[in-house]
Order: C-alpha cells, then sequence, then structure tokens
C-alpha cells in the first residue's frame, strides 16, 4: 500500500505577464497520485474540473524540471493488504513526508469478483455495515467516514479500473488536507 501522493498548485505568477500567459487558465491545484499496483503510472485529478489524467510516472521528473507545479502538500500512505474471502483489505496511516505526525487511517475495500461499480455497490454496503457495526462496539477515538466519489462526474464507465482508485485516494486526501486546515484555522 505504500504509494506517494502529492497536491500541487502552478508557481506564483510573474510581476509582467505575458498576453500569452495570461489567454491559458491553469488549474489552480491538482493532486498527483502514484499506486504501488502501478509503479509506471502517474494520476492528476483536477477535482475542480473533474478530470482525471493517466500518465507515464516520468511526468513527475518533466514537471519538476520545467517548474511547472510546485508541491504544496505531500502525503504518504504506507500500510498492510489483507485477502479475507472475495474481498481485499488495504489499511493503512497517512502521514505527510518527512514528517511522523498521523494525519488519517485509511481502509480501502475492494470485492474482487466484480469490476462493475453498480453491481458491488449492494455487497459493499453490507460489508460496511458490517464493519460499523464491528468498529462502534468499541470506544476508538475519531470517526469512520464513508467516501465514495461520483465517478460518472470524472468521466469514468462502471468497469472498476486504477483511475477509479485514484480519483477515490484523491477525494480521501481532499478531505485529510481539508480537516488538516481546519484544525489549524481553529488554533490560530
Amino acid at each position: 500500500m505504500a504509494s506517494k501522493k502529492a497536491a500541487g498548485e502552478p508557481p506564483s505568477p510573474s510581476t509582467n505577464p505575458t498576453p500569452e500567459s495570461m489567454a491559458v487558465d491553469f488549474p489552480r491545484d491538482f493532486l498527483g497520485i502514484s499506486l504501488p499496483e502501478q509503479p509506471n503510472k502517474y494520476y492528476f485529478i483536477i477535482r475542480g474540473q473533474r478530470i482525471v489524467l493517466e500518465a507515464d510516472s516520468s511526468i513527475q521528473t518533466l514537471m519538476e524540471k520545467l517548474q511547472s507545479y510546485k508541491t504544496r502538500v505531500a502525503l504518504h500512505f504506507d500500510g498492510f493488504q489483507y485477502q479475507l474471502g472475495d474481498f481485499q483489505l488495504r489499511v493503512g496511516k497517512v502521514v505527510p513526508t518527512h514528517s511522523e505526525n498521523l494525519r488519517g487511517i485509511v481502509m480501502e475495500v475492494e470485492y474482487l469478483p466484480i469490476s462493475s461499480v453498480e453491481k458491488a455497490r449492494q455487497i459493499m454496503e453490507e460489508f460496511l455495515d458490517i464493519w460499523q457495526e464491528a468498529v462502534s462496539k468499541r470506544s476508538l477515538p475519531g470517526h469512520f467516514m464513508h467516501m465514495e466519489p461520483n465517478f460518472a462526474e470524472y468521466g469514468l464507465a462502471d468497469h472498476y479500473t486504477s483511475q477509479h482508485t485514484a480519483v477515490q485516494y484523491a477525494t480521501v486526501m481532499a478531505q485529510l488536507i481539508a480537516t488538516v486546515q481546519a484544525v489549524q484555522s481553529v488554533r490560530n
């Protein structure tokens, strides 16, 4: 499950923008995601426009050399994968890169026999209900949040792919970043 995720934004505009640079409307930020099961791929999610793009992993080096975007937040998901019958379960902690401060715990559940998101929905909901019931019997700090993005908004078909996984992680990352920012604004 070890994978690196980063949220980026374009560099600050120069003091003398050219007419050409003003003509292009770049997204303010995007989420970049690498998945351990797809080491040669890198996924960009532009949440504002609901775009998911799959690229070769070398795009990261290219963007760094061009200095076209700078990393604002980098999170690292690290954990374990378990096989429970027909279910694949990944559980991991989320920490900022170069830090040990825990930002969250992520659980990813995949029902392996069915690749159709719609057909697997009822089985997944039943699994999550059982999980929620088991967790609620223990007095654990924090709370469990079920996040399911609308894949159709990103133009993704019903057949589950790595792009679906990237969109799910982008949704989780956005929630974690928003939570951290909310906590920090309360402290200030």
